[in-house]
């Protein structure tokens, strides 16, 4: 089976590099710290964990305090992406590390994957990237440890929306089970993942809020932020975390649009609640991502990404 050749490259390689999206979530965050923890249990010497930035209430992570913002040799023996259906969805500083490792590995859970590894490891109805970890290392025999369980566990509560998302199952809850009776505190990691902002994060959601707008007979709820007010309010990585679930929590909303500017045009985050495929609007563009909850970068103004996307999505409604 893939998994027990997998381990055997964990086994004998002497330097390991971990990657995972751009603009790295909890789930990605997760899943990259339980992997590198388990490969430093294993007896690793060189497991670097690599990100641009990541946001800061994740910071109370093991492990979280050894992220590297650029990698530590320039070749590695094994080099492992997590959370991330296509190689061009990491920071492409990483992309030429990762494409000059002996042997390449993905793990993920995105409902479109470019099998872009020598290994893959793809399930797409898990609910996170962190879940299939889980079931990995039990399959392995890779002893999940307190601080492993941390890792994973902050990685299932942010990509399950705290177990509120249809696509929760079972093992999501019996994992939390499991935790508790490790003694991991899962109510302080849903605070610290969920709800805990920084003051930035609050500006930002406020200035959404204020300018949220519902539109098709209030089944699409839309909002946006620019570059100027970013530089006003002082955003922090993550601080756009979160805001497209504001108006997908308001009654009659299908699905909630959120755009941000980026140094080429806007980034489209879209949330759906019942029926639609919001993957399939934004592979309309080149993105992509889950049923329920996809990304796509729009090259465009302000004015025509939100034409563009709002058009697509219409056509989508019931």
């Amino acid at each position: 089976m893939t998994l027990d050749e997998i381990l055997k490259e964990m086994k004998n390689a002497d330097t390991v590099l971990i990657l995972s999206h751009e603009s790295p979530d909890g789930d990605a965050i997760g899943s990259s710290l339980g992997m590198c923890l388990a490969l430093k249990n294993m007896g690793k010497d060189v497991v670097d964990v690599v990100m641009k930035e990541y946001p800061a209430n994740f910071s109370y992570l093991p492990g979280a305090e050894d992220i590297k913002a650029e990698p530590s040799i320039e070749n590695y023996d094994l080099a492992i992406v997590v959370d991330c259906p296509d190689i061009n969805r990491v920071n492409l500083d990483y992309k030429e590390y990762f494409e000059n490792a002996k042997v390449k590995v993905e793990f993920d859970h995105h409902s479109k994957n470019s099998m872009f590894g020598d290994y893959n490891i793809v399930n797409h109805v898990s609910p996170a990237c962190s879940q299939i970890l889980v079931s990995s290392f039990e399959y392995l025999g890779i002893e999940i440890t307190k601080e492993i369980g941390i890792c994973l566990l902050t990685g299932i509560i942010t990509d399950t929306g705290g177990f509120k998302n249809s696509g929760t199952t079972t093992e999501s809850f019996e994992f939390a089970a499991w935790a508790l009776s490790k003694g991991i505190n899962v109510s302080k990691i849903y605070k610290e993942s969920m709800l805990t902002m920084t003051k930035s994060k609050f500006e930002v959601q406020k200035l959404a809020m204020d300018r949220l707008e519902l539109l098709a007979d209030g089944k699409i709820s839309f909002t946006y932020m620019t570059k100027e007010d970013d530089k006003k309010i002082g955003v922090l990585a993550g601080d756009h975390d979160g805001v497209v679930e504001i108006g997908r929590n308001i009654e009659g909303v299908e699905v909630s649009i959120f755009l941000y500017e980026k140094e080429k045009g806007y980034k489209a985050s879209l949330r759906s609640n019942d029926y639609v495929n919001v993957a399939d609007v934004c592979m309309l563009f080149g993105g992509g991502g889950h049923i329920k909850a996809a990304g796509v970068s729009l090259n465009m103004t302000l004015e025509e990404a939100k034409k563009a996307i709002i058009e697509e999505t219409i056509k989508y409604l019931k």
